[in-house]
């Protein structure tokens, strides 16, 4: 019964809206999982695999969102080429 519950609990962490929300929950999971099991071997006890649960997953979710991809089109800047056939920027 314990195994359901946490696979249900990690299903519903990978079910997001965004792809932003995705690379947060993926990143916490992986960092969660690689967190149990380092902090587990290292100190052969079950208070250190879940204080390397919660630090990997903190870790990870904080890089996975810095790794999301930028899905905003404000501030999103164009190039193309003016009438006089010079290059230039502007605003999407």
């Amino acid at each position: 019964m314990k195994k359901f519950i946490v696979c249900i609990i990690l299903a519903g962490g990978i079910t997001a809206c965004t792809a932003r929300e995705e690379r947060t929950a993926g990143g916490a999971l992986i960092g969660a999982g690689a967190g149990a099991v380092v902090g587990g071997l290292a100190t052969r006890s079950a208070g250190g695999a879940l204080a390397g649960a919660a630090i990997g997953g903190v870790g990870g979710a904080i890089i996975g969102s810095a790794t999301a991809p930028q899905s905003s089109v404000r501030g999103r800047r164009c190039s193309g080429f003016d009438e006089y056939g010079d290059r230039v920027t502007y605003r999407c």
